[in-house]
C-alpha cells in the first residue's frame, strides 16, 4: 500500500501543470510508472484520419496498462472542421487541433504523428479522398511513419473494406494502412526514405471494431463469437498509482478536443474494446496483442545486462527516496549509450534521462527575458539549476544549440541550493519558429514539406535548446531542454510560453476580405508590428491589374518591440466586376517582409505564433441591398458579421439575455450564427420572441445546426438531417427561378455558385411541411438531389429562412455569389422599401 499513497495530490498537480503548460515535475508514482515503461520494449501505432478520431481508451490502455510505446498517426490536422471556441478555420484551426492532440497525448501517455494530408472537408468516398490528397504521397507518409516509429502492432480505427459507408477520409486512412503494411519492409518502395531510416515489418495489423460497424450487437456477436481473429480487451482497468481508471484518464484526454465540442464527463468501470486481426501472426494469447513478441530488454543485442539492472530497480523501487536508485540508473544509462541498435538506443536513452532527472529532483530551466526575438539577434537568458538530492553533482558546462556556444561553469550543486546565472546568446539562424507545414504554399489536399525528416512531426523542431552537461555521481550526463519564457501575472499566476524566433517586422491588413459594392475608393488600413526596438521603413500595397492604390509608399517608425502602427492607403476598384488579392510589402533595411503574424492563445494549449502571407482578397461586385440594421446572434464562431459590414450593413451582436419583443423590433433582419441552437441553450427560451418578430414582419435567417438532439424552433415542421453536398463545384439547380429571394434585389443565377470553397453546405433539412418553399437543388455524384439547402416560409407578415449553405466559409473567402444571395435573404419582403427609395431619388 505504501506505493500508492502519494498519488491523490501529485496526479492532480500533474494535470494542472499540463493544462497550464508548465514543465512536468514528476511524483514518485509517476517516476515508477516511467520505470515500468522503460522496461517494456514494445510499440503500438494507432491510425486514423483526424484529431478526435482516435480511441483514447485504447491508446491510454496500451500506454499505461500494457506500458507500450504508443503512437497515434492522424493523417490530417483537422483543418476542414468547424470551431466551437473561436473564429479560426482552415489552416489556423489545424494549428489549434494539432495542439489539442498533443494535449490529449500528454494526458493518455501516447505520442503524436501526422502525414502531409490536408483536411479539405467532408468526403463521401475514399476514391475522392485519395484523388484530392495525392494517394502516393500520403501512402509514402504512412510508410515513413511505420518505418521510423517501428511498431510491433498497428491498429486501424476504421474498416478498409467498407468504402462509402463513412467519411471518405476515415476509410482512406484504413486502406492506406493496410497497403503500407505490405510495403514497409520492401527496399524497392519509397527508396529515398532509406537515406534516413530502415525498412521494418510490423507483426500484426488490427481493426478496432465494434457492434456499430456490424449494424447491431446481435450481428456483431454472431460474427465474432468463437472467431480466433477477434480479441477482446477490458480497457476499464483501475490504476491505483493514479487513483483513477483508464476510462477516466481517456475521458480527460478526449476532452482536450475543445474546439470540436468533445468536453465530456469521465466514466468508470469495465469496458470492452474489440480488435480484429487483419494481417500478421495469430495471437497465442487473445488477451495480449503483443503475445509472441519479445518485449523485454533481451530483444536487442546487449539488452540483457541492462534488463538485469533495471528490472531489479523496478522491483525494489523506493517511493520515499527514489534518489537511492541513481547509481544503478546511471550504470544502465552508460550501457544504453553503447547499444548498437540506434532505434532503441535513442528511445530508451531519452526515457532513462527523464527518470534520472526526476529521481535526482533536478530542476533545470532557461527562461528568456522575452517570448520572442528575431534571427541573428542576441537574447538574455536566465538560468536556474537546482539539485534536490544528496547525490554528488556538478554542472560542467552549457551549450547553446543555436549558436554552438559552450559556456564552462564548473559549479558543484549542493543539496537544495539553487544556482542562478544569466547568459547572452546569439540566435544564429534565418529560420522562424512558425508551423513548418505552413511555410510553403499548399494545395487543397496536401501540405508541402520538403524536408523528409520533418514529415510526421507534430510541431516545428525548436532550434533554441540548451544542453546541460553534468557529472552525476561521477558519470557524465547531458540533458537537453528548450528555452522558454516564464513570467507571472497577478490574475493568472505563473505562465510558461514557448520561445519563438519571429520576423523583425510583420504586417496585417485590417480586413481579410474587402468587398467594393461600387466603383468608389475605400481606405485600407495596414497594421505594422515591430519584432524589435527602433525599426522604421516603408510599406506598399500590391494590387491586381485594373485596381489603383495611393500613396505608393507609407512610412512607419516604431520605437518599441511589439508596438504597432497603422498606415492607410486608398484603394480604387475598377468599374466592372473584378477579384484578386492585395498584398502588403514592408521594406526594412533593404529587405522585404511579406508575412502576417497570427497569435492563437487559448488556456488549454500553448500559445501559438503563425506566419501567413499578409494579404486580403478584394472583390469588386455590383451588389444591391435593402435594409441596413442587422441583428446577429452568435453561435459557434464565424466571421459573417464582419463580412456583412463589408457590404455596408450595420451589424449588432445580440446577446441572448437581451432578446425580448421590444428589443428586436428595431432590426431589419436577424441572423443566427452557425450551430447557435446547438451551443446557446438560452435560445430555446427566447425562440418565442424571435417568432413574434417574424410574425410582425421581420426576417429571421437561421444558419446550419447539427441534427443531433436539437430543435431549431421553426414555426412549422422542419427536421434536420445529415444530408450534405461536399463537392463545392456540384451543379446547383434553381427550383423556383421566379421566387423573389432569387431575384430581389440581386438576380441569382447558376454563375453565382461558381468559385465556392470546400463544400456547398451541410446538415440540410430532409423533412418539412408544405408551407416551406425549397429554392435550390444540388447533390454529390451518384446521389439523389438534395432540396433542403435553402428553405423559406411566410410566418405572419414576415419570413423565416433556414439555410444549410456554408456561408460561414464562403463569405470570409470573398465568394461573390454568396454575398449576393445573403443580401437577398436579408432583403426578402422589402420590395416596397426599394420603391420608396427610388421615389426619394
Amino acid at each position: 500500500m505504501r506505493r500508492i499513497t502519494f498519488f491523490a495530490l501529485s496526479f492532480l498537480l500533474f494535470f494542472t501543470s499540463v493544462f497550464a503548460q508548465k514543465p512536468q515535475k514528476l511524483s514518485s508514482n509517476q517516476i515508477y510508472e516511467k520505470l515500468q515503461k522503460l522496461n517494456f520494449l514494445g510499440t503500438a501505432l494507432y491510425i486514423a484520419a483526424h484529431p478526435d478520431d482516435e480511441n483514447t481508451r485504447l491508446i491510454a490502455y496500451l500506454a499505461n496498462h500494457v506500458k507500450a510505446r504508443t503512437g497515434y498517426l492522424s493523417l490530417t490536422r483537422g483543418d476542414g472542421g468547424q470551431n466551437l471556441i473561436g473564429p479560426e478555420i482552415r489552416e489556423l484551426l489545424g494549428v489549434i487541433r494539432t495542439q489539442e492532440l498533443l494535449a490529449a497525448r500528454r494526458v493518455d501517455g501516447g505520442e503524436q504523428l501526422f502525414s502531409r494530408a490536408n483536411d479539405f472537408g467532408y468526403s463521401k468516398h475514399p476514391k475522392e479522398t485519395l484523388k484530392i490528397w495525392n494517394k502516393e504521397a500520403v501512402l509514402s507518409d504512412v510508410v515513413w511513419a511505420i518505418r521510423t516509429f517501428k511498431p510491433d502492432v498497428i491498429i486501424n480505427r476504421f474498416d478498409h473494406r467498407t468504402p462509402g459507408s463513412t467519411h471518405g477520409h476515415h476509410t482512406a486512412s484504413a486502406m492506406l494502412s493496410v497497403e503500407a503494411f505490405n510495403l514497409v519492409n520492401d527496399k524497392s518502395k519509397f527508396t529515398d526514405q532509406l537515406k534516413y531510416t530502415t525498412t521494418w515489418q510490423p507483426k500484426r495489423l488490427f481493426f478496432n471494431t465494434s457492434s456499430w460497424f456490424f449494424g447491431g450487437q446481435d450481428k456483431f456477436e454472431a460474427t465474432t463469437k468463437n472467431n480466433p481473429k477477434f480479441t477482446t480487451l477490458d480497457v476499464g482497468v483501475y490504476y491505483p498509482l493514479k487513483g483513477m481508471s483508464n476510462n477516466e484518464l481517456a475521458s480527460i484526454a478526449s476532452s482536450q478536443h475543445l474546439c470540436q465540442g468533445f468536453g465530456r464527463l469521465s466514466v468508470r468501470g469495465s469496458q470492452s474494446e474489440y480488435l480484429e486481426l487483419l494481417k500478421g501472426d495469430a495471437l497465442k494469447d487473445t488477451k495480449d496483442i503483443f503475445s509472441g513478441i519479445n518485449t523485454t530488454w533481451n530483444r536487442i543485442e546487449g539488452g540483457g545486462e541492462i534488463g538485469e539492472i533495471l528490472y531489479d530497480v523496478e522491483d525494489k523501487f523506493d517511493f520515499v527516496n527514489p534518489a537511492k536508485h541513481l547509481p544503478k540508473l546511471l550504470e544502465a544509462y552508460q550501457l544504453i549509450k553503447d547499444l548498437k541498435d540506434e532505434h532503441w538506443k535513442t528511445i530508451k536513452g531519452k526515457e532513462i534521462l527523464d527518470i534520472i532527472q526526476a529521481c535526482a529532483g533536478l530542476y533545470i530551466e532557461a527562461s528568456a527575458e522575452s517570448s520572442s526575438a528575431t534571427p541573428n539577434s542576441k537574447i538574455n537568458v536566465n538560468f536556474e539549476v537546482l539539485n534536490r538530492s544528496k547525490v554528488p553533482m556538478r554542472l560542467t558546462s552549457i551549450i547553446s544549440t543555436i549558436d554552438k556556444k559552450e559556456i564552462f561553469k564548473g559549479i558543484n550543486l549542493n543539496a537544495n541550493k539553487k544556482v542562478n546565472f544569466k547568459e547572452t546568446l546569439l540566435l544564429k539562424t534565418e529560420n522562424y519558429s512558425a508551423p513548418y507545414w505552413l511555410k510553403n504554399e499548399w494545395s487543397l489536399g496536401m501540405y508541402t514539406v520538403k524536408n523528409q525528416n520533418l514529415i510526421g512531426e507534430p510541431e516545428t523542431l525548436r532550434e533554441t535548446k540548451i544542453k546541460y552537461n553534468f557529472v552525476i555521481n561521477y558519470v557524465p550526463v547531458t540533458f537537453t531542454k528548450n528555452i522558454v519564457r516564464r513570467y507571472s501575472e497577478r490574475d493568472k499566476g505563473e505562465i510558461y510560453e514557448p520561445f519563438e524566433i519571429l520576423p523583425v517586422v510583420t504586417s496585417k491588413l485590417k480586413d481579410n476580405v474587402l468587398v467594393f459594392s461600387d466603383s468608389l475608393a475605400k481606405k485600407v488600413a495596414v497594421e505594422v508590428r515591430a519584432g524589435a526596438n527602433y525599426i522604421n521603413g516603408e510599406v506598399s500595397l500590391k494590387v491586381p491589374k485594373g485596381w489603383a492604390v495611393t500613396p505608393a509608399f507609407a512610412h512607419f517608425d516604431i520605437a518599441l518591440k511589439n508596438d504597432k502602427q497603422v498606415v492607410t492607403f486608398t484603394v480604387t476598384p475598377p468599374k466592372t466586376n473584378s477579384e484578386g488579392y492585395i498584398k502588403a510589402v514592408v521594406n526594412y533595411k533593404n529587405k522585404t517582409f511579406t508575412k502576417e503574424l497570427v497569435e492563437i492563445n487559448y488556456s488549454h494549449i500553448p500559445k501559438q505564433s503563425i506566419l501567413l502571407n499578409s494579404q486580403a482578397k478584394v472583390v469588386r461586385l455590383d451588389i444591391k441591398k435593402i435594409g441596413n440594421y442587422i441583428g446577429y446572434i452568435e453561435g459557434a464562431g464565424d466571421a459573417i458579421p464582419e463580412s456583412l459590414r463589408q457590404i455596408g450593413y450595420t451589424v449588432v451582436t445580440i446577446k441572448p439575455s437581451e432578446i425580448n419583443e421590444k428589443y428586436l423590433e428595431k432590426f431589419d433582419a436577424i441572423v443566427t450564427g452557425i450551430r447557435a441552437y446547438n451551443v446557446v441553450d438560452e435560445l430555446k427560451f427566447k425562440q418565442k420572441y424571435l417568432l413574434d418578430y417574424v410574425e410582425k414582419g421581420g426576417n429571421l435567417i437561421v444558419q446550419y445546426n447539427t441534427n443531433r438532439g436539437v430543435d431549431v424552433g421553426a414555426p412549422k415542421t422542419l427536421k434536420l438531417s445529415r444530408d450534405r453536398v461536399t463537392n463545392e463545384n456540384a451543379e446547383v439547380v434553381i427550383i423556383d427561378p421566379n421566387n423573389s429571394l432569387l431575384n430581389f434585389p440581386n438576380k441569382i443565377t447558376q454563375n453565382d455558385f461558381k468559385g465556392w470553397v470546400q463544400e456547398r453546405g451541410l446538415y440540410f433539412p430532409n423533412q418539412w411541411s408544405d408551407n416551406y418553399t425549397p429554392l435550390l437543388s444540388m447533390n454529390d455524384e451518384g446521389e439523389s438531389p438534395k432540396l433542403g439547402s435553402l428553405l423559406i416560409t411566410k410566418h405572419g407578415k414576415g419570413n423565416y429562412i433556414y439555410t444549410g449553405l456554408s456561408f460561414f466559409r464562403e463569405l470570409p473567402a470573398g465568394v461573390s455569389g454568396a454575398y449576393k444571395l445573403f443580401a437577398n435573404m436579408l432583403s426578402v419582403g422589402k420590395e416596397k422599401i426599394e420603391v420608396k427609395q427610388e421615389i426619394k431619388k
